[in-house]
């Protein structure tokens, strides 16, 4: 049965084709930068999330950037605490707005951070938290929320492989000062490329708005405040105050109109997505897999394949079986596994140090992602974990 297991399938479909045909063909010379398409996309993202204010970007990474640069702007410099499992762009933004990332060893039920090293890790320095909901698992727990609230420490949390996963039935990505979501083609939903930063603060709210565009108070939703800044600066023009060194990272009324099509079906697509991973989970063998992942609130556009113990002749031969069987994976799970041993941190992370980070290693070196989509069928799933079961390390 196996061949051509991709790691997504039918994100874009004719339906989200069709609705930018219509929006293409509803006017002799249709709008295609950032417009009214965009704003109604994040208005009813908003609304499904349940937050009060979304500010639409080119890609998750754009989102970690902007919301970085804004904790930077009313924080000032310090440390953020950082995940060892997770995607490039989130440790490269702390170092791009200019702030020390100080990293923590991850849960393996979550493969999120571990919550007891992050609160060992606040200190006077820290001015964020930037948590990882790594591949639709929850990674909150109350103990840290509890310690960040005494503590009055934001939380920013990444969601990109998340939509729709919940804490204690909320959402992810309502807990934090600010959350990140990414589109990209590979995640819950896509707008080919795209992200979305979301929070409840206002004031946060116009800064990452301007942060977006330039910098531009212009771009700022309150006409009291673009008031106060054209009063500031009467030699300047209203339309062109630049307030902060921000960036060019809006997205298109193409991509929102994809975006408001598949939003309508997200909720049915991860519906099937978690059927699909609970079934995995189940059938796989617990001897040779770890299968005691934290599922409760989950969401997950992936499988999990994490080996149990460090097993070479194992891996070899999942490895091989997958690549014969024509089953697509992504090895080291999240963001290709441990961010340590990346090039891009050589001059930041001694190497001796990576002994201190033992949980995030053994999924660098033995953790698999496979794709979990909608229309996968059961017999499919069945499939592949009896190929996989019947797998050995022996000779």
């Amino acid at each position: 049965m196996g061949a051509a297991w991709p790691l997504m399938s039918n994100n874009i479909t004719r339906d989200d084709l069709a609705a930018v045909i219509r929006f293409l063909s509803a006017s002799e010379a249709p709008i295609l930068t950032q417009s009214k398409q965009v704003e109604a996309f994040e208005r009813e993202w908003s609304a499904w999330l349940g937050v009060r204010h979304s500010v639409f970007v080119n890609s998750g990474a754009s989102a970690n950037l902007i919301t970085m640069a804004a904790l930077r702007h009313r924080f000032g410099p310090g440390e953020v605490i950082v995940p060892t499992l997770t995607w490039v762009s989130d440790v490269a933004s702390v170092l791009h707005a200019g702030l020390v990332p100080v990293f923590v060893d991850i849960d393996p039920r979550t493969l999120g951070m571990d919550a007891d090293e992050v609160i060992a890790k606040l200190s006077p320095r820290t001015r964020a938290v930037f948590l990882t909901h790594v591949l639709g698992y929850d990674a909150l727990s109350d103990r840290l929320l509890d310690a960040l609230r005494e503590r009055r420490i934001p939380l920013v949390e990444d969601v990109c492989e998340s939509h729709g996963a919940t804490h204690a039935g909320r959402k992810l990505g309502t807990f934090g000062w600010a959350s990140n979501f990414s589109f990209y083609y590979a995640h819950h939903m896509s707008t080919i490329e795209g992200g979305m930063v979301c929070t409840d603060d206002a004031e946060l709210f116009g800064v990452l708005r301007m942060l977006r565009s330039h910098g531009m108070t212009r771009e700022i939703g309150a006409d009291a405040e673009r008031r106060r800044w054209s009063d500031a600066h009467p030699d300047l023009t209203p339309d062109f105050i630049f307030a902060l060194p921000g960036f060019n990272v809006r997205s298109t009324e193409i991509n929102a109109v994809i975006g408001r099509s598949q939003l309508r079906r997200l909720d049915a697509n991860n519906a099937r997505r978690r059927e699909n991973l609970a079934l995995f989970l189940k059938l796989l063998d617990p001897a040779k897999y770890f299968t005691e992942f934290h599922v409760e609130g989950s969401c997950n556009y992936a499988f999990t394949l994490v080996l149990r113990k460090p097993d070479e002749r194992l891996l070899s031969r999942v490895v091989a079986a997958l690549r014969e069987h024509g089953v697509e994976f992504r090895r080291g799970t999240s963001g290709g596994g441990n961010q340590l041993r990346q090039p891009y941190l050589q001059d930041l992370v001694d190497r001796a140090d990576l002994a201190r980070f033992p949980r995030v290693d053994h999924i660098h070196f033995f953790g698999f992602y496979i794709g979990n989509y909608p229309d996968l069928e059961p017999d499919r799933i069945r499939w592949l974990c009896d190929m996989l079961n019947g797998l050995s390390s022996g000779d």
